[in-house]
């Protein structure tokens, strides 16, 4: 399955509310699995214009696309979302290059 990053930024409303942070995590991990992903990682960033991220596993990009509009229209973060590729992915992209 294709890999993806979704970079998170806490709106006022998240920011004023950051002590239900933990279980809008777990609320996020069980919409990313509803849209038939997998959440591989959850980070807190410190000295970044993100405050947390989530590197997930999901069949398609519109997959990912409802996810996180799923999850930014509870209104407590903004997101942004980047497709991974693998190294050999990568070097896969690269080689067929003209």
């Amino acid at each position: 399955m294709p890999a993806y990053l979704i970079l998170f930024s806490f709106t006022s409303q998240g920011i004023q509310k950051i002590k239900e942070s933990p279980a809008r995590v777990e609320a996020a991990k069980r919409t990313v699995e509803a849209m038939g992903g997998t959440t591989k990682a959850f980070y807190a960033l410190l000295g970044s214009q993100y405050d947390t991220l989530f590197v997930i596993e999901a069949p398609d990009d519109e997959a990912v696309a409802r996810t996180s509009l799923a999850i930014a229209s509870g209104g407590n973060v903004r997101t942004e979302t980047h497709r991974l590729l693998t190294e050999a992915e990568y070097r896969k992209l690269v080689s067929a290059l003209p």
